[in-house]
């Protein structure tokens, strides 16, 4: 398949994530199973998307949600088995969705077989890992920090050397460089294809890379992720595992996640000539509130920053033939319409604006669950409310840092994990519709946002169909270029989609107040039609001036 037919499929894609231990829960334990997906079935038909991606069910401890996998072939009973998994991807594929596996190669749970036995001995998995002796003077084997809080060593069982972790303790860093990792990761993809998986999202790929000598960071945060982020052996090791597994399926779509990526390595990793993945995760974007870079020191949205970031990627990237995962939330992620929008008076157009505004951009597009009816933030009131490692490891830091207990837990509630991990919020009663028992996370919002109200009067799962059938049908979004308009506006995010001689402008208005805004003259007095619009707003064709309405979103097409 030539780069252009690779990308015109991977355009007219929409995928939508299911975080599986929320989405629904069959059995009444509290917790979200693959038989409470296939109940659901009919609902996701009805979203018209193409795939889902499902967050790791695999068998797992369960310290990070399930990205601490024990083993990788099995299906963890918490969620259902093997038989269940099997029936779901048979449904789903009958109703012409796919089905796309977390796979998580960075690293794996210390309980997982691989790194008991190197525990045990076994020189041949001991090679799996990055397992050093401490330094000379009895420090760490480096000075590098976990991403979720202390040092990235732990003590290696009983004896005076250490094994890294990136992550939590009980995740263990893969070493790359031994290929008889490669390989497994190979053999792991292989055996989930045959059970009809065409679709892998790889989690924090772009940091096995790490040198096989590992040196001390100068303690810049910045520079110490250079040390094993991006390295170019990603490069190899993706061709590699691309030729022995997934790349010999042509209708298998890959997406890998790269945190701190830059556009040049994404371009590397997407481009189709390249054989490496079909798209990637970029997070830029969503770290406009970062009070200098860091998460948890909150800062209203930087919406200059936000548009340039995002113009720059999607620029570039269709410049050298790379391709983009269109995002706005994940399991990872507070929801971007508490985060972005007013949401105590603008809640549905807010949503709307933020789907046009994402979804219309050159790539494929990604719907979290629960995005698609507006689902905002849980209200809790105490940090033993929150289940996330994280969330908790940060609010202690916090406070160690100088943070009031009040500050550090509203970092917390502004930017956990946990807030977009609350149950799908299906009815409005006391556990959502989702459990007949306490969920493993409370929801708070229900009463007023929910499937069953949405469905019966809502307009924006209808917005979503409709955002939808028009990526499918109008090759301007699916296959069209991209270019920036209205750069130094202060409230509108607006691009163009052009092929050809074709082209179609979209107008997003980010604020609660009225947004005026001058139009380029090229597009003046030209005729066209309304694609969208979430104010109902009808032109035959665009005035010089015109004032968006508080998050109003608007397509028109030329004639």
């Amino acid at each position: 398949m030539n780069k252009e037919k690779i990308l015109t499929k991977l355009g007219k894609k929409v995928i939508y994530q299911i975080y599986p231990k929320s989405f629904y829960d069959s059995d009444g334990d509290g917790i979200g199973d693959i038989r409470g997906i296939i109940e659901k079935i009919d609902y996701l038909i009805s979203l018209h998307i193409d795939m889902i991606w499902f967050n790791p069910f695999f068998i797992s401890p369960q310290n990070d949600n399930g990205y601490d996998i024990a083993d990788y072939y099995n299906i963890d009973p918490l969620f259902g088995t093997m038989a269940d998994f099997e029936e779901l991807v048979s449904k789903l594929r009958v109703n012409h969705i796919g089905v796309m596996l977390d796979m998580v190669f960075n690293h794996c749970s210390t309980s997982h077989p691989w790194f008991q036995k190197a525990l045990a001995g076994n020189e041949k998995y001991q090679k799996y890992f990055y397992i050093r002796p401490a330094k000379k003077d009895g420090t760490l084997p480096t000075n590098w920090k976990s991403k979720f809080g202390g040092p990235a060593w732990a003590k290696f069982g009983n004896t005076d050397k250490f094994y890294l972790h990136l992550y939590d303790p009980t995740q263990a860093d893969l070493d790359w460089h031994n290929p008889d990792v490669r390989k497994e990761a190979a053999n792991i993809i292989n055996f989930w294809r045959k059970k009809g998986v065409t679709g892998f999202r790889f989690d924090v790929f772009n940091v096995i890379g790490k040198s096989e000598i590992l040196t001390d960071s100068n303690g810049d945060e910045k520079d110490e992720k250079k040390l094993y982020t991006d390295t170019p052996v990603v490069h190899k090791y993706l061709h590699e595992l691309n030729r022995a597994s997934f790349g010999q399926d042509s209708e298998v779509i890959t997406v890998g996640e790269m945190s701190s990526t830059t556009i040049a390595n994404s371009i590397e990793y997407t481009n189709p000539n390249n054989q490496e993945l079909s798209m990637v995760f970029t997070f830029h974007h969503l770290k406009v509130d970062y009070k200098n870079g860091d998460k948890w020191q909150t800062i209203p949205p930087d919406f200059s920053k936000l548009k340039n970031l995002l113009f720059t990627w999607q620029e570039q990237l269709d410049e050298g033939n790379g391709w983009n995962a269109l995002f706005w939330n994940n399991h990872d992620q507070p929801r971007a319409l508490s985060r972005f929008c007013n949401t105590r008076k603008y809640r549905t157009q807010g949503a709307q604006m933020l789907a046009t505004a994402i979804q219309l951009l050159r790539g494929t597009p990604f719907i979290y669950q629960g995005e698609e009816i507006g689902m905002i933030d849980p209200d809790y009131s105490s940090i033993d409310e929150y289940v996330d490692i994280e969330s908790k490891n940060a609010y202690h830091i916090l406070q160690k840092k100088g943070f009031s207990a009040h500050d550090a837990f509203l970092a917390v509630k502004q930017k956990s994990r946990d807030n977009s991990r609350t149950p799908m919020q299906w009815t409005d009663d006391k556990y959502a519709g989702f459990s007949t028992q306490k969920p493993w996370l409370t929801s708070t919002n229900q009463y007023t946002i929910n499937v069953a109200a949405e469905l019966k009067h809502g307009e924006i799962f209808k917005f979503y169909q409709n955002l939808i059938t028009l990526r499918k049908n109008e090759p301007l979004i699916s296959d069209g270029h991209i270019k920036a308009l209205l750069r130094e506006d202060k409230h509108v995010f607006a691009y163009s989609r052009y092929l050809d001689d074709s082209e179609l402008i979209v107008l997003t208005n980010f604020y609660d107040e009225p947004a005026s805004l001058e139009l380029p003259s090229q597009y003046l007095q030209c005729p066209g039609t309304v694609l969208l619009s979430n104010y109902q707003r009808i032109l035959k064709e665009l005035p010089s001036s015109i004032t968006l309405k508080p998050y109003e979103a608007l397509v028109f097409k030329f004639n």
